[in-house]
């Protein structure tokens, strides 16, 4: 058991060697560059990052299984806003039980993620198109509940699940370890995983094989709403009021951590431990950029070139495949 551990170790090394060099350059660099060095290494700055990568890292599970699937959603970053501001509106305008509102806000994720699952695994429609819409549409019900204005909760209850801390950990960075040790268990030790990759790898060849496609899909998009609504509470949470704009562009983020990752945007191939090491990539740039005080814009333009860049690396990983 233990040779076969230290092997899957090794062969996760082998195949994700290039973005693990990269992580380590990058965060060698922001060490011992001077305007970074005083800052990036030092523990609080540390914890900063895990918690910065937390949600993002949330998204990121279910949109891995999601790609790999070879679909995409789009919605997530919509639903962290609905999700969040339903929650907070629980609790501000109706007095509802703090952690009773948290599981509606989860539970608004998981409808809008079985949404797009039941249209794309009954329609012929593009996953791009479905979860377009329903990312308009999430975000347009976010503003019309809110008015456009931050829904705020002062409460230590509340502010528990983002900022909150067990023993010298934060509880999002917790929470992230949970989810992401679930979401491995789900991809190699179930039935579910190896069909998410099958339909991925032949949608033809695994409905002739017995797979229920339909229902595949509708478990991957309805996981990835789970993801995106507990992700939105625990910002809603951390900023002590649920925001309209809220995850504004973190489906972005969450796609650029899967692609980095190495996994595939035609699907049937990626490994969540990729996604966690991309993930890592896209906080740590992020944070140095920041440490550095480069300007927002400049940032979503180097965020572009990473993703155009992994994107190109798949492109001709396939092209060698195909050969």
């Amino acid at each position: 058991m233990k040779k076969a551990n230290n092997l899957k170790a090794l062969n996760f090394f082998k195949e994700n060697m290039g973005i693990i060099i990269a992580l380590l350059v990058l965060a060698i660099f922001l060490t011992v560059f001077p305007a970074t060095s005083s800052s990036f290494p030092t523990a609080k700055n540390v914890f900063n990052v895990l918690r910065q990568i937390s949600t993002n890292m949330l998204l990121a599970c279910g949109m891995t299984m999601v790609i790999i699937l070879g679909g995409i959603d789009l919605s997530v970053g919509s639903v962290i806003a609905l999700s969040g501001v339903f929650a907070a509106g629980c609790v501000s305008r109706y007095g509802m039980n703090i952690y009773l509102a948290m599981i509606i806000g989860v539970i608004i994720g998981i409808v809008i993620g079985a949404f797009n699952g039941f249209v794309i695994s009954r329609t012929t429609i593009p996953p791009f198109i479905v979860t377009l819409a329903t990312m308009n549409i999430a975000r347009g019900l976010a503003g019309v509940y809110t008015g456009g204005s931050p829904v705020r909760v002062v409460s230590k209850e509340w502010q528990w699940l983002g900022a909150g801390y067990i023993s010298i950990f934060p509880v999002p960075v917790i929470i992230m370890i949970i989810i992401f040790i679930i979401s491995v268990l789900i991809m190699n030790r179930t039935k579910i995983g190896r069909y998410i990759y099958a339909v991925g790898g032949n949608t033809l060849a695994a409905k002739f094989s017995g797979i229920s496609v339909s229902k595949v899909k509708f478990m991957v998009y309805t996981y990835s709403g789970l993801m995106a609504g507990l992700a939105g509470v625990i910002l809603a949470s951390r900023m002590y009021s649920g925001q309209p704009t809220a995850g504004d562009g973190a489906e972005m983020d969450a796609i650029a951590a899967v692609v980095v990752g190495g996994t595939s945007m035609s699907g049937g191939y990626g490994k969540l431990g990729g996604t966690l090491v991309g993930a890592l990539i896209i906080g740590i740039l992020s944070n140095g950029l920041n440490l550095m005080n480069v300007n927002s814009f400049w940032q979503t333009v180097v965020k572009g070139v990473v993703i155009l860049l992994a994107v190109f690396i798949d492109y001709i990983r396939n092209l060698k495949k195909s050969k």
